[in-house]
């Protein structure tokens, strides 16, 4: 099982950056990311708890469930279902106001899961297919998040 945690600091309010990381449609801003639907809506919000998400990366394809949801501060998701076979434990990003905008930690916890090369797959392809794609995806929400015209926020 490897633990990948990608962290960047964004240059724009916490609920902006919530609402733009937890749209996973932006994810296709990320070079390995093909395609990303809502497949089902979440419990008072798209992206909810029980919202479900389909992911189509060039690495494979990712069925996911949101199990928390607390804006703008946290959002967890599980992969239910993958290919290739994957284990999935966790999915967690986190939102914390800092000077000079927010601080996103994206955690996520998992293995491939195939006979034989499922374990050298993990250690030699996952962390650095995740760290490379979430670090992607954080990128393009600070330059969308950051190109918008000033707004005055007194």
């Amino acid at each position: 099982m490897q633990t990948v945690t990608v962290e960047r600091v964004i240059n724009a309010p916490i609920d902006e950056v919530f609402a733009w990381l937890t749209t996973t449609t932006h994810y296709t801003s990320s070079p390995l990311v093909l395609r990303c639907r809502l497949t089902r809506h979440g419990e008072g919000a798209p992206y909810g708890v029980g919202a479900v998400r389909s992911h189509l990366w060039l690495v494979g394809w990712f069925r996911e469930r949101i199990t928390h949801y607390d804006p703008p501060y946290a959002t967890e998701y599980v992969v239910d279902r993958s290919l290739p076979p994957s284990r999935h434990e966790l999915g967690r990003m986190t939102f914390t106001e800092v000077d000079g905008g927010t601080k996103v930690c994206w955690t996520t916890r998992a293995e491939v899961r195939l006979p034989l090369l499922g374990r050298p797959l993990t250690r030699l392809l996952l962390r650095p297919i995740l760290t490379g794609t979430f670090g992607n995806i954080l990128d393009a929400a600070n330059a969308a998040l950051t190109q918008q015209p000033q707004r005055n926020r007194a």
